[in-house]
């Protein structure tokens, strides 16, 4: 499976954060307890207005920054003013893996660690299969066929990063999982983290209402694969019998 690597997560909306000239200026504007000009930024920074204005453009698309109203004082249209944008900086890093280590620990200090972080993963599973927030959940379809679940469930699997192949090497009641978007956390903790990804699968087939369930999670068959094993469901069963 693929390593992620670097020690924090990127902004989710994907912007950078300003870096060299950039940063200098949205520095200034920080530093400031008053709206600033380009002209006194450039002043500041000692570097052409142009520049400072071209910075200005970047950081108000970004959310950095922000364009105030000036006070007239004098003849002649007031000079452009900038502030630095209240709030915390959209663009700085993230370190997401740091939470997600402290929750791992937690959940391996249970009792049964493993049916904790099923059951964690679980209700995760059931939320993030069902309708969007905000819609309405309406009565749940029929069953779904066999080869629809695996279709839906492949799609989700895809969605969180899994790189989900069917069938997995062994027979076609197995999924094989190509990368884990947890990898650090797994090899570390697979007691915890890999229950958790069969918590997350169970749940998401249960919202879906499919005939197939998810009996286990089979981790690092092989340096690069991880099997779910599928199992059909009580009322697919008792289908089948009649």
């Amino acid at each position: 499976m693929t390593k992620p690597t670097g020690p924090a997560d990127p902004s989710p909306d994907g912007t950078e954060a300003p870096v060299g000239r950039r940063r200098d200026v949205l520095d200034a504007l920080r530093r400031s307890a008053a709206p600033l000009s380009i002209a006194g930024i450039a002043r500041d920074l000692g570097v052409h207005p142009n520049t400072v204005r071209f910075h200005l453009d970047t950081l108000v698309g970004q959310g950095l920054a922000e364009q105030v109203g000036a006070v007239r004082t004098g003849p002649g249209r007031p000079p452009l003013m900038f502030r630095a944008r209240p709030g915390m900086d959209p663009a700085g890093p993230r370190n997401y893996r740091l939470l997600a280590s402290i929750l791992v620990g937690e959940l391996a200090q249970r009792r049964s660690p493993g049916r904790a972080a099923v059951a964690a993963g679980r209700a995760w599973g059931e939320r993030l299969a069902g309708p969007p927030h905000g819609a309405a959940s309406g009565p749940m379809p029929g069953p779904l066929t066999e080869d629809r679940t695996v279709r839906a469930l492949l799609r989700l699997l895809d969605e969180w990063g899994f790189a989900p192949e069917h069938p997995a090497p062994g027979g076609a009641d197995r999924i094989g999982l190509r990368h884990c978007p947890f990898l650090d956390l797994a090899e570390g903790r697979p007691d915890v983290v890999c229950p958790v990804h069969l918590g997350l699968i169970q749940g998401a087939l249960t919202t879906m209402n499919g005939a197939l369930t998810a009996d286990r999670l089979e981790p690092f068959v092989e340096p690069g694969l991880c099997v779910i094993h599928l199992g059909r469901t009580t009322a697919t069963l008792e289908e089948a019998a009649r």
